[in-house]
């Protein structure tokens, strides 16, 4: 599977932990903690750092599909270049053929692998958090990324009450921290160049106890190291910037799941929204 193409290795373990043995979770816990360079260090010594045997680790890699640690450290060095991959280094020349096909091709793509690789406990979930009219909901991304966080806490608006989109300069974020506690949940979305500012607020957000859900790509942002839900979509584009279909996919399924989860909740909800529209 490609760096590209497919899920990363954090994308497979966490879709796949239910898989392995007490001892290889620790493995997998321990790279997911520092990825990906808990992986590139030698076999002894990521077993040594999460309190296991080298073959341990090896049997951990083989259940991903690697054939030996070389390939595995591989891999993940083609994530880490994928990963500080910018506008510039990615390039945009001119696909073969009609450019419009060749980018409705790879979106198509990206939704598949998105649908495919999403896990599913991690969404039902994330559905399940967002469908708690208990829980304040917060939502902000970075610099494309946050048009997406408002367009979903548009819908989510009519749905639920105590939906904020965070917005305004960085500085002003943390304003909001003061009001945010263990019963918040914050959806975050961010794909490469990952944002610093979303990460340190995404940090202290995580210290107050608040329930952190990353909307990111295949490579995942740092953020999934303390978010407690990772949702990752596949990005990939014949473009100087990469697509957000995928990261759309799952807010629209998110929202769509929410409706079905609340039932005559939501349809009250709605049918309130319309008596305000016609006035009556």
């Amino acid at each position: 599977m490609d760096s590209e193409g497919g899920a990363s290795i954090a994308g497979q373990l966490r879709r796949d932990l239910g898989r392995l043995t007490p001892n290889e979770r620790r493995v997998a816990h321990r790279l997911l903690a520092d990825y990906p360079m808990a992986g590139l260090d030698t076999a002894a010594r990521f077993g040594e750092a999460a309190g296991v045997s080298a073959p341990t680790v090896l049997r951990m890699i083989a259940k991903l599909g690697f054939a030996s640690y070389g390939a595995f450290q591989d891999r993940l060095k083609a994530e880490l270049a994928a990963q500080r991959e910018t506008p510039l280094t990615k390039g945009g020349t001119r696909p073969d053929g009609d450019p419009l096909d060749a980018f409705a091709l790879a979106a198509i793509a990206n939704l598949r692998a998105t649908a495919e690789n999403v896990p599913r406990e991690e969404f039902d979930a994330t559905v399940r958090l967002i469908a708690d009219r208990r829980r304040p909901l917060h939502l902000l991304g970075g610099r494309f990324t946050d048009a997406i966080a408002a367009y979903m806490a548009a819908h989510l608006r009519v749905l639920r009450p105590q939906v904020q989109h965070i917005e305004g300069q960085p500085a002003a974020w943390f304003d909001r921290l003061l009001d945010i506690g263990k019963q918040d949940v914050i959806i975050l979305f961010d794909i490469r160049r990952y944002s610093d500012d979303l990460l340190v607020f995404a940090e202290r957000a995580a210290r107050q106890g608040a329930r952190i859900v990353l909307v990111t790509d295949q490579w995942l942002s740092p953020i999934s190291k303390v978010a407690r839900h990772v949702l990752p979509a596949h990005v990939p584009a014949p473009s100087v910037w990469d697509s957000s279909a995928g990261l759309l996919l799952i807010v629209e399924a998110l929202t769509a799941a929410v409706v079905a989860e609340q039932g005559g909740t939501a349809r009250d909800r709605l049918e309130a929204l319309e008596r305000l529209r016609r006035g009556d």
